[in-house]
């Protein structure tokens, strides 16, 4: 079975706890490579992933808000569309329908 990717929050949230426990032990675990520059270097990362995830969501929020927006517009729009094409359809011979766009048949 696959294994189920952690969201990003939750990979922030590893990641801040891996930091500060290598930040208590960056002494014992130097000679395998993780000094002080590694530590310093993926802390920087860590505070542009939170920055990006922060615009990240407020994009979402956004987009979400932009999208109910444009869904009730395209609701009106919609309801308005049928009404004239019923009234067209009423007053208008159906020999002149594809002059509005109606290629219905009645």
């Amino acid at each position: 079975m696959a294994k189920v990717k952690a969201s990003y929050a939750e990979q922030i949230s590893q990641a801040d706890i891996m930091l500060q426990a290598l930040k208590s032990n960056v002494d014992k675990l130097s000679k395998r490579g993780i000094d002080q520059p590694f530590v310093d270097e993926m802390e920087s990362m860590a505070k542009q992933v939170k920055v990006l995830n922060e615009e990240q969501e407020k994009l979402k929020a956004d987009l979400k808000s932009k999208t109910e927006s444009l869904n009730a517009l395209m609701d009106g729009l919609a309801g308005k569309y049928s009404e004239a094409k019923k009234l067209v359809k009423l007053e208008i011979p159906q020999s002149q329908w594809k002059e509005f766009g109606i290629n219905d048949k009645r």
